[in-house]
């Protein structure tokens, strides 16, 4: 029963995720620890698994026209490395987790409080804005085994940087790229796979294609924030309590 909710989990978390152009992998790791994965193995198989669900919803997003390859390139320069080193460090970091779980949960409410916000005109931020920030969400992500895009996106939208399309596409690729330098660094730190990590991922590409194409092709912008919300009100309890 508890491989079967394990993985009814993981397709959930990659449905509302994938929905809003993320990978999952704050989800994923609160219902691996829920069903008592071995700490050493949640880390690489929530990023493998949101390398999958993050791969799916970039293509998507890139092929209903909203991609900004610009935006995607320069947020993720100095991220891609920051990630990779990130990853592979381990240490105890519960201050750091604690924080950031205060600031999505803060950034939930306000989504869901205030999510009718106008859709200005984007202002594309200056470059060294875009490359510093992206480092430092690429490091965090590296850290705490995520891709980065629960940090980014409500960045992105506060800051007016893109439309909110647009911001799930440039998040979807920027989870994608970041989660692979993660794992590659988490990899040389000896971390391993289980083997039962090509079940989940099945689980997580079947719900992210769903998600996926609902976020791209149906959803409204506003649907969208409502989503956002309650993705950043989960991983925001998930560092709180974790």
């Amino acid at each position: 029963m508890e491989d079967v909710f394990l993985g009814l989990g993981v397709f959930t978390i990659a449905v509302l995720y994938g929905a809003v152009g993320h990978g999952g992998a704050s989800g994923y790791i609160a219902v691996m620890t829920l069903c008592d994965v071995a700490p050493t193995e949640i880390k690489p198989i929530a990023l493998v698994l949101n390398i999958g669900v993050a791969g799916l919803g970039a293509w998507q997003f890139w092929r209903s026209g909203v991609m900004s390859w610009r935006l995607l390139g320069w947020v993720s320069v100095l991220a891609v490395p920051m990630a990779f080193l990130g990853g592979y460090v381990t240490l105890p970091i519960p201050v750091l987790k604690k924080l950031l779980g205060l600031v999505l949960g803060l950034s939930a409410v306000r989504f869901w409080v205030r999510p009718r916000i106008e859709e200005r005109e984007p202002i594309f931020p200056l470059l060294p804005t875009l490359v510093l920030s992206g480092g430092a969400i690429g490091w965090v992500a590296g850290l705490t085994g995520t891709g980065g895009g629960i940090f980014l996106t409500p960045l992105m939208l506060e800051l007016h940087w893109a439309k909110t399309k647009t911001v799930s596409a440039v998040s979807a690729g920027f989870i994608f790229l970041n989660s692979i330098a993660g794992l590659m660094g988490s990899w040389r730190s000896g971390a391993m796979l289980p083997g039962m990590t090509g079940e989940l991922l099945l689980a997580a590409m079947l719900g992210g294609a769903i998600g996926s194409y609902w976020g791209a092709w149906r959803l409204s912008d506003l649907a969208i924030k409502r989503v956002l919300g309650g993705v950043l009100a989960i991983a925001g309890m998930k560092l709180l309590l974790g």
